[in-house]
């Protein structure tokens, strides 16, 4: 399905970035993991790995050059890297407010920016952010949260409008509650309280995510998703 495709997996060290990595591999794609945390390319099963802070512009710039030194010129992005904490808002503050911007939209702003001139010369690429579904519904306590992911949404959409046209297709997937380590700090009364919502019943696994963004990459599969938030997220969001 994915045969011959290069990928960069943003956040792909855990989570729902490694389950992508690794349902890209199984795909075809020469994968390479862009993280923070270093990790081994042969335990994660992909052809390499690259260290980045989603924060730092020359950080982001290194790391895609040095994915393409890896695997050749990328075809696929995914920008999964991501960061959670809850706060009242009354409460919040102007730190935690702005590192999780920071990780959450404008790192997914640089990612996108650093790899498009190679898609656009090309003229083929496709681009996957990850999002959430309280980018859409919002969600108590976590105000800066869900504005980032927000964001994430507005900018997928208008990012799609600027470079469809020139064959690359841009498109967010924006899951429910996910059994992540990023969801591990968030409270048990809050996730009890988010799973008796939720008409599943559960949490869903990373694995079921990753299907979606195999199918967002590949071609004809994804060939008419412009702009598009899909949504696995055990029925917290019915658009």
């Amino acid at each position: 399905m994915l045969q011959g495709r290069t990928a960069l997996v943003v956040g792909g060290a855990s989570g729902i970035g490694a389950a992508i990595a690794a349902a890209f591999t199984a795909a075809g794609a020469a994968v390479v993991v862009a993280d923070r945390t270093p990790c081994d390319p042969a335990s994660l099963g992909v052809a390499g790995a690259v260290s980045l802070d989603v924060t730092d512009e020359g950080s982001v710039a290194r790391a895609v050059a040095a994915a393409g030194e890896l695997v050749g010129p990328l075809d696929i992005m995914v920008n999964s890297a991501g960061i959670l904490t809850e706060s009242p808002l009354a409460e919040m503050s102007l730190d935690t407010w702005s590192e999780t911007l920071a990780v959450d939209l404008t790192g997914v702003f640089l990612c996108c920016r650093a790899v498009l001139p190679g898609m656009l010369e090309r003229g083929s690429g496709r681009i996957i952010n990850i999002a959430s579904q309280l980018g859409i519904k919002g969600g108590r306590e976590l105000a800066h949260y869900a504005a980032a992911k927000a964001g994430v949404i507005a900018l997928t959409k208008s990012l799609a409008l600027e470079v469809s046209a020139h064959g690359v297709l841009v498109n967010a997937i924006a899951p429910g509650p996910i059994d992540t380590p990023m969801v591990e700090g968030i409270t048990e009364d809050w996730k009890r309280a988010k799973r008796a919502e939720l008409p599943l019943g559960r949490f869903g696994r990373p694995e079921e995510v990753a299907p979606t963004a195999v199918l967002l990459a590949s071609d004809p599969g994804g060939n008419l998703y412009v702009g598009q938030t899909l949504g696995p997220n055990s029925g917290d969001v019915m658009p």
